[in-house]
């Protein structure tokens, strides 16, 4: 097949490695929209040609693209553009995060924006059973924290389920895996959060943050977005410090 993008037909910038030039290359023509989901991309001879780069190169770059989850290599067939979305192209942006400097702060901030985001979708579209179904995760995470055997781990994974169904009730698929990819990376500082919340009994106060978050969805209080979601995080914001 022939290349007849632009994006594909503009020999590779000099600022960075070839097969990262390469994938930028191919990424802005996903992102332009010269290459589509469901397309095939031009073979590794066009991209060589077009691109005025190496095959080997263009091999890697694919091969790159492909553990990314961004193109299917099809053998016999060629190389296509990924036509859905894949928890794949993730996990950069997830390896991203753990590696960069003050990364937990940085992360804090992530969910804090993510989730005062989240809520607002979520008062925007409330409804009597949304409001039903998160009483219901409070109700399970009550539970879990005021059972005198209460273990770190059991707390948080009840943590995560209110929040799952908070992120949930927007039925946005994509929200809820980037939902669950923040919930990976900040799992070992929230178990330590929950230990300290067990072992100082905070308990009733870190009850009432969640209360707080159920009753602001269900009066539809969307001012108080900011200031509930921050308070939320009081007792994370210590651990991370």
């Amino acid at each position: 097949m022939e290349s007849t993008g632009k994006i594909l037909n503009t020999p590779v910038s000099s600022s960075a490695s070839v097969v990262e030039r390469i994938i930028n290359q191919l990424t802005e023509a996903i992102i332009a929209g010269e290459l589509k989901p469901g397309d095939q991309i031009p073979t590794e001879m066009e991209l060589a040609s077009s691109l005025q780069v190496g095959r080997n190169s263009v091999r890697e770059a694919i091969n790159v693209l492909s553990h990314f989850g961004v193109v299917e290599i099809r053998r016999a067939e060629g190389t296509f553009v990924t036509s859905s979305f894949s928890k794949k192209m993730l996990d950069p942006m997830l390896y991203g995060l753990i590696l960069q400097k003050d990364s937990a702060k940085d992360i804090l901030e992530l969910r804090e924006v993510f989730d005062i985001g989240i809520m607002n979708v979520v008062i925007d579209l409330c409804t009597e059973e949304t409001v039903a179904d998160i009483r219901r995760a409070y109700g399970e995470l009550e539970k879990s924290v005021m059972n005198p055997a209460a273990d770190p781990q059991a707390v948080l994974d009840q943590d995560i389920a209110f929040h799952s169904v908070v992120n949930s009730s927007i039925h946005n698929r994509l929200v809820n895996e980037v939902a669950g990819y923040i919930d990976r990376i900040t799992i070992p500082s929230r178990i330590q959060t929950m230990k300290m919340i067990l072992e100082n009994s905070h308990q009733k106060d870190f009850l009432n943050l969640h209360l707080g978050i159920v009753r602001m969805i269900e009066s539809h209080e969307s001012e108080n977005v900011v200031a509930v979601v921050k308070e939320h995080y009081q007792y994370w914001r210590l651990i991370e410090k």
